[in-house]
């Protein structure tokens, strides 16, 4: 598939964490894996600290968005937030958050723009953002909000995807209790529509195929382990089928994710956050990409966290990373 007209925009994610050490080991990699051209929305001199300590021997090139293709194959672009960063590797500080939540907002505006073809979002740390007043559970919740600049309001899905399976929870981040009072069948309805259209508009399959999973052990067996697949599953499936969406289900989660059982179905829509999250960190833990599906913009993201621990020594895996600038390439290509 061909790459994208535009250039990726990569957050900086908690500064302070392994964002910058899996960006510039990506960059690194560029001929060898045929990366699509990114630049980093952050502080390069940042960028420039952290590839000493990590011994990288690397140029990083101030760019604009525009002059990304021509800097990228010689050196790392950065197009600056204007933020700058004191936090060191795994202690982040009060310079944390605005450069997180800056890189985020100008990245967004780029793509909004013209100027990128998607976001690639590295880990933020939620705490240190709460701690500077951020109000929104996470990523996904603050993308939304993003989006509706335009008077639009999203429904943001979260899509975890590897070249084995994808997965979409119905309910994210909210504690069991509250996932179960949220849990309705509009809500599942909506999910699935979403997941639909985009996997035919960005994934380019024509007919997707969707396994919507039950809540109880063994999909309720028959009312006898709970009612809810009678009662909110079943009629959102109804719904969805007359849309002419293939979705299968509610099916035994239990039984959902052994390799036969994936080989039938394009994605998995699961009730809550670790019915769906549990199975993909278990086939592709190393590899799975975030994406957000359901806002008028690209954007994809490393499975993982800020692994402080680890931050400027160079133990920090890049591979989410690289899937999810292929993927995002690979959706920017597919949608233009």
């Amino acid at each position: 598939m061909a790459a994208p007209a535009k250039p990726l925009a990569v957050t900086l994610g908690e500064p302070a964490g392994i964002g910058p050490d899996i960006t510039i080991a990506a960059w690194l990699r560029r001929r060898e894996l045929d990366l699509p051209a990114f630049y980093l929305r952050g502080d390069e001199a940042l960028i420039a600290r952290r590839a000493k300590a990590l011994g990288a021997d690397i140029e990083i090139a101030s760019v604009s968005p525009g002059e990304t293709e021509t800097a990228f194959a010689d050196a790392l672009p950065v197009v600056a937030t204007g933020k700058h960063v004191t936090a060191e590797p795994g202690k982040p500080d009060a310079s944390s958050a605005p450069a997180a939540l800056a890189s985020i907002r100008e990245a967004v505006a780029d793509v909004r723009a013209g100027q990128a073809s998607a976001v690639v979002t590295n880990p933020i740390a939620k705490s240190v953002l709460y701690r500077a007043g951020f109000r929104h559970p996470g990523h996904t919740e603050f993308l939304a909000e993003l989006a509706e600049a335009d008077g639009r309001v999203p429904q943001p899905v979260m899509m975890l995807w590897s070249p084995r399976l994808a997965v979409v929870p119905v309910t994210i981040h909210v504690s069991l209790r509250d996932a179960l009072t949220q849990l309705t069948s509009d809500l599942i309805v909506s999910t699935v529509r979403v997941v639909a259209t985009e996997l035919r508009s960005r994934f380019g399959i024509a007919q997707p195929r969707i396994a919507v999973s039950g809540l109880n052990p063994h999909a309720g067996e028959d009312g006898s382990l709970g009612h809810e697949e009678q009662t909110v599953i079943a009629p959102a499936l109804k719904v969805l089928r007359n849309d002419g969406i293939d979705a299968r289900g509610p099916l035994p989660a239990d039984t959902m994710f052994h390799e036969a059982a994936r080989s039938l179905y394009d994605c998995a829509v699961c009730m809550y956050h670790d019915q769906a999250l549990i199975p993909i960190k278990t086939v592709a833990f190393d590899d799975a990409v975030n994406v957000t599906l359901g806002l008028p913009f690209i954007r994809t993201s490393p499975d993982h966290g800020t692994a402080f621990d680890i931050a400027g020594t160079g133990k920090a895996n890049p591979a989410s990373l690289i899937a999810a600038l292929k993927l995002a390439s690979r959706m920017a290509a597919a949608n233009s």
